[in-house]
């Protein structure tokens, strides 16, 4: 049985080098997708087993975001994130929303490809080496990971990138009025009174974003 592989990288290099390691996969077939609403358009059709998603890949839109719509158009295919982050407290979440895999990009992809493809398909999480040294060492802290829901998780991720209330509510796909209401939430839970001071409080307790 052929095994579809969806890669979504904006390095062509990156793009390349994974479809020359997956030539000596037996039976494995890869597509490739060139922005954010060609990926999902062409998931939603094929249904790939993996998707191998770098990241960052859209700038319009941010990467839990567009990992969220992945899993709704294709709820089987296991996500595999190619990142340049190695904060254990990221990776904690991406683990967290769905994602099988993720390989930092300080690691060789050559030599954790594979690997991370055959250990997915069998519905097992696979972090390559750097990541999951970093991972570990995550959740070894005290720092409270999980006092907040994904939508606040996304809501502070894309208030420290400097997005506005409209430009989060267009990537969430929600109100504004509701992105206002999030942010008065993170506000009170990190005791701040401003944006800035919510994203400085947020940083000290160990919570960040994508680089960008």
């Amino acid at each position: 049985m052929t095994t579809q592989i969806l890669i979504a990288d904006s390095s062509s290099l990156t793009v390349v080098g994974a479809e020359t390691l997956l030539k000596a996969r037996a039976d494995t077939q890869t597509i490739k997708a060139e922005n954010a609403d060609d990926l999902c358009a062409i998931s939603r059709r094929h249904q790939p087993a993996v998707i191998l998603l770098g990241e960052p890949f859209d700038p319009l839109i941010d990467t839990l975001a567009l990992i969220g719509r992945l899993i709704q158009v294709a709820p089987y295919a296991r996500i595999i994130v190619m990142g340049s982050t190695n904060m254990g407290l990221v990776i904690h979440d991406l683990l967290y929303l769905g994602v099988r895999g993720y390989l930092s990009k300080e690691d060789d992809l050559g030599a954790c490809l594979l690997s991370a493809i055959e250990t997915v398909l069998r519905d097992r999480p696979y972090l390559s080496p750097t990541a999951n040294s970093e991972y570990l060492l995550a959740l070894q802290t005290k720092q409270q990971i999980w006092k907040l829901n994904d939508e606040e998780r996304m809501v502070l991720r894309l208030l420290a990138r400097g997005s506005t209330a409209t430009e989060i509510a267009t990537q969430m796909r929600t109100r504004r009025r509701r992105v206002y209401w999030i942010t008065e939430k993170l506000r009170s839970r990190f005791g701040a009174s401003t944006n800035e001071h919510l994203i400085n409080r947020a940083n000290a307790e160990g919570f960040a974003g994508f680089p960008d």
